[in-house]
């Protein structure tokens, strides 16, 4: 138990400088996103404006904290496991949100799924939402600890 503590302590400043810049690129790129999202597609979105996607405005805070939420879940498991991912930037936050999407997304988004009466186009788009802002994470987190980042020739 100590020995996490001791790590915990140890990566604690570059844990929460990693949250707070991974957490507002995938803040302004998501809301934007979204944005361009329903304006494209508002046909789509207006499954939405189903009343159980409505909290009429009461946690509305939670929602737009959801980016830095993710990021530091991110940060965490990136700074355990980012000895595993190398080659290029791309390379690496394709690996990293693919591992994110299939080891906590996919099976989230079945059980939703299979439990809530969604349209199978919904839960994909979460996923597809998600795998994006994944990637974009890796991307961001492989440069702020470009340790294990290689010239797309090595």
């Amino acid at each position: 138990m100590n020995q996490w503590v001791e790590r915990g302590e140890r990566h604690a400043l570059k844990i929460t400088k990693n949250t707070l810049l991974v957490g507002l690129v995938i803040f302004i790129c998501s809301y934007g996103g979204l944005y361009l999202a329903v304006r494209m597609f508002p046909n789509f979105f207006v499954k939405y404006l189903d009343p159980i996607f409505n909290s009429a405005g009461e946690r509305d805070i939670f929602f737009y904290l959801h980016p830095f939420i993710l990021a530091f879940a991110l940060a965490i498991f990136w700074n355990r496991f980012r000895k595993y991912f190398h080659g290029n930037k791309i390379k690496i936050g394709l690996e990293f949100g693919a591992i994110y999407a299939f080891v906590a997304l996919v099976p989230l988004l079945w059980i939703t799924w299979s439990a809530m009466d969604i349209p199978l186009s919904m839960a994909v788009t979460w996923l597809v939402y998600g795998l994006f802002q994944a990637t974009l994470a890796g991307i961001m987190l492989s440069y702020l600890d470009p340790s294990n980042v290689v010239s797309p020739q090595g």
